[in-house]
């Protein structure tokens, strides 16, 4: 039986602001999948990208998710967890996932720190390319897609709330 929620979206989103909320609101637990990496590796994760690649950040974030053996649980992954098939399967098997769609200008305005914020993309990728081609995947493993496009946390969390029954 699926007991959790995962939001699965672009850096931005709100992943783990609405996540708390939602938890707070349905007395569940709170996981954010990319403090679980850092807590784990003791590093940033800009620092792991830096001493490495974003594919080592990649695989460290799918063996994170796929360790995860929870319920009663909102969790909000990294940005780049639907690269991974394994990862995704897994929290299909416990979760509902929803999608927190928002435009990628909206996302432009939101993020600032692009450079350091330990974003996993290609070296060369453009952050527009980097948007599109994630919109597929997330489009693909959601089981909800919820728009945020200029709509406050509260309303969002509220709304998935009314949605998810345990």
């Amino acid at each position: 039986m699926k007991t959790n929620l995962t939001l699965i979206g672009m850096p931005g989103a709100g992943k783990s602001t609405i996540g708390i909320i939602l938890a707070k609101n349905l007395s569940m637990g709170f996981i954010d999948t990319d403090v679980l990496i850092q807590i784990n590796q003791q590093k940033s994760l800009q620092e792991i990208l830096d001493e490495s690649d974003y594919l080592n950040l990649r695989h460290i974030e799918e063996q994170e998710i796929c360790k995860l053996n929870i319920s009663k649980h909102v969790i909000a992954t990294g940005g780049s967890a639907a690269y991974s098939d394994r990862a995704m399967r897994h929290l299909q098997t416990m979760s509902t996932i929803i999608f927190l769609k928002v435009s990628y200008d909206e996302i432009k305005r939101r993020i600032k720190n692009f450079e350091t914020r330990g974003i996993a993309k290609a070296e060369h990728q453009s952050f527009q390319e980097l948007y599109d081609e994630r919109q597929e995947l997330y489009n693909r493993y959601a089981d909800i897609t919820i728009d945020c496009q200029l709509r406050d946390q509260e309303d969002i969390a509220v709304e998935i709330a009314q949605r998810f029954i345990i």
